[in-house]
């Protein structure tokens, strides 16, 4: 840029990535300025002999050894030996000190910092290893490209492609300790032999030499990613023709995040296909799958950073932890320790209890249910409190069928049940396990969650156990045993498609619940999946969850009137069907325990001052005149929605105030927008029950 700075340029390629180039295309030397520690190089003759001898490879011209280029220091006698900030402020003052300064301008630069020191990496030209990658991407693009290998969801391939259509040849040498060392020996005089052994090394050199020669091997160690991209096959054995290698190779899904698609899955890709053939030669994929998941985020949608005091170690919310030790963990070790006291008091204010001992199950159980296919995950504390709640009435619920000897049975036939409520539960189960079956296949995680939750939650426990407790308290012997099969069936399979989430509540159900107390033959972990094809029924279906619509409804309008919990009101069937009647003779004691009727007559046309509902296409009505003051009624629910409205109003006031959203925190102006968004539902719900009582005035 010729209106950047002086206008000179300088061109350090051992030090700069564009240099580099700038010096590869010129045959520039590269000469190193720095050592290992980013100070100025002190080692080598004074700067005068130095310059002669780069004064000379440019008067001879061509590109020099590079050796020996690396032997030539040509930084200047007072400034070797200096830390490279220190330099840079000695260069300055020098330049000042001979008139020659005209200004020191202030701009910001793009530097590369390392993640743990916070310090700026200095870019140096080293001796290093590298692998075509090129040539081994060709196979790995190949193979995707043909469907061979599928990313899930589809549009990460494009990222794949990316990388890999434009990959440069891969460091893969470290200077580190530990790790796989190079399988690479030195002569003397720096003559190397590669070998998969330091034996089959020497006999290479010895071969050559005619005789001993003394080998020194390369220090330096694989890439991490290098040792990690043998994954697939090397922990089954290879380079060994094992059964486990013969039997799990390939996989059919590595599940990973987006950040380490080029990092890991392509370098596995690159060398499962280079190292693993199949019996015509031809390369094998490592995997059928790859499912890429989302990242889990902090409740307000922030990256979790320990910089931030915003992490959640799955292990507190697992086994608990008190407020002292929350905060004090996380302001422990911050890289910006000025924060400690601002983190501290959001912990504080967010969690003033701490958490508590909320189970694997249930952490489990909310990351896979929010793990939608392209959002991340907004992890929130509530949610894993509420699902922990959701195991908790699971667990009552078999408690139920057990103490109502509710014991599974070889001997269960699911297609021979003849109640209606049975047949309703066998099939909802049967539809269940092929959505949880099918959003599995698909890699829909929180769809497979989802199901399964809303069938044990509200078909199952909800349901279900209100429906039978008349038959199970009954005097039908016949239908009483049928009930406690049925129950017993829809739990272990329950057990089963829910065990994928919560493991441990299920293992542990799936042994008390063994038919009179023994042990089952096999963990649930090992038993079969279910296969519950053939087993819908939709007229009991559509029997049971008309009754089911019906209490709901009428529910809904004793919610909504406020009616007293305890008081009975009759329920008018206005000109019904013979088919409904029929349903209201087979559930009359179902429906008036349920929703708490005081009867229920067919009539012509509605009381004056009833509530009407409507269910499938039959009217009802609820005649609460005599039971509720309508008026009063309706200027509570004006006041009600006046209040609320008032409150969105203040809400909608500070939100729309830039100062508070420039200053509040993040969780604070989330907590604004969730009150917002609950008040305005429940505006919503109080005006439709004003519309209703207004009808009935």
């Amino acid at each position: 840029d010729p209106d950047f700075g002086s206008g000179a340029v300088k061109i350090t390629g051992a030090h700069d990535f564009n240099d580099y180039e700038v010096a590869r295309r010129g045959d520039i030397p590269m000469y190193r300025l720095m050592d290992e520690i980013a100070a100025m190089r002190s080692d080598g003759a004074p700067y005068a002999e130095a310059a002669n001898a780069a004064r000379d490879l440019r008067d001879v011209g061509g590109t020099p050894d590079k050796a020996y280029v690396d032997t030539i220091n040509l930084v200047p006698d007072e400034y070797r030996g200096l830390d490279r900030f220190e330099a840079r402020k000695r260069v300055i003052a020098d330049i000042d000190a001979d008139g020659l300064m005209i200004m020191v301008e202030e701009k910001k630069v793009m530097q590369p910092f390392g993640d743990r020191s916070r310090v700026v990496i200095e870019p140096m030209l080293t001796d290093q290893w590298f692998c075509n990658a090129e040539e081994l991407a060709k196979p790995a693009i190949a193979a995707v490209e043909d469907g061979r290998t599928t990313f899930v969801p589809k549009n990460w391939e494009k990222t794949y492609f990316e990388w890999m259509r434009n990959i440069q040849p891969w460091c893969i040498s470290r200077q580190l300790w530990w790790g796989h060392q190079i399988p690479a020996w030195y002569t003397e005089d720096g003559e190397i032999f590669v070998a998969e052994s330091e034996a089959e090394a020497r006999a290479a050199a010895e071969k050559k030499h005619g005789g001993d020669v003394e080998l020194t091997r390369d220090p330096d160690v694989l890439d991490t990613w290098f040792s990690s991209a043998l994954w697939p096959f090397s922990t089954l054995g290879w380079p060994e023709e094992t059964p486990e290698l013969a039997r799990y190779y390939p996989t059919s899904v590595l599940v990973t995040g987006f950040d380490i698609i080029f990092f890991w899955v392509a370098r596995m890709m690159m060398f499962g296909m280079h190292f693993m053939k199949d019996d015509t030669g031809k390369p094998v994929v490592p995997f059928h799958d790859v499912y890429i998941h989302a990242l889990v985020r902090d409740e307000d949608g922030q990256k979790m950073s320990k910089s931030e005091g915003n992490v959640i170690d799955p292990v507190d919310l697992i086994q608990g932890i008190d407020v002292d030790t929350l905060a004090h963990k996380r302001t422990t070790g911050l890289r910006q320790p000025e924060k400690a006291p601002q983190i501290d008091k959001s912990t504080r204010a967010r969690y003033p209890q701490g958490f508590d001992a909320y189970g694997a199950d249930a952490l489990r159980f909310t990351l896979a249910i929010m793990a939608a296919m392209g959002r991340d995950i907004k992890l929130s504390v509530d949610r894993v409190a509420g699902y922990r709640n959701f195991g908790t009435k699971f667990w009552n619920a078999s408690r139920f069928a057990q103490m109502n000897e509710c014991a599974p049975s070889q001997d269960f036939d699911p297609a021979s049940a003849q109640h209606v409520i049975n047949r309703w539960i066998i099939g909802a189960t049967a539809k269940t396990a092929g959505e949880v079956t099918r959003a599995l296949d698909a890699y829909r995680y929180n769809d497979a969650a989802d199901a399964i939750y809303r069938f044990t939650w509200h078909t199952f426990c909800d349901w279900y156990v209100e429906l039978i407790k008349p038959l199970l308290n009954g005097s039908d012997e016949d239908a009483k045993a049928e009930t406690r099969q049925t129950a017993a069936w829809a739990l272990d399979h329950i057990l089963k498609l829910l065990h994928p989430f919560m493991p441990f509540i299920t293992e542990e159900l799936w042994a008390k619940l063994a038919e009179h107390g023994s042990m089952r033959a096999t963990p649930l972990m090992l038993s079969g999946w279910p296969t519950l094809d053939g087993l819908g029924d939709a007229d009991a279906a559509d029997e049971v969850d008309w009754v089911i619509a019906l209490v709901t409804e009428i529910r809904s309008v004793r919610s909504e009137m406020n009616v007293p919990a305890g008081t009975k009101i009759p329920l008018e069937l206005i000109d019904p069907s013979r088919d409904i009647m029929r349903r209201i003779d087979r559930h009359t004691d179902t429906i008036e325990r349920l929703a708490r009727l005081d009867g229920m007559t067919p009539v012509d046309k509605p009381s004056k001052g009833a509530a009407q509902i409507v269910v499938g296409e039959t009217t009802m009505a609820l005649p609460l005149a005599g039971i509720m003051d309508v008026g009063a009624e309706a200027e509570r629910l004006r006041k009600e929605i006046a209040k609320q409205q008032s409150e969105i109003a203040k809400i909608d006031k500070k939100l729309s105030n830039a100062q508070f959203l420039e200053k509040a925190p993040d969780h604070v102006i989330a907590e604004q927008k969730s009150r917002q968004s609950d008040a305005r539902t429940l505006v919503a719900k109080l005006e439709e029950a004003l519309t209703r009582i207004e009808a009935m005035a």
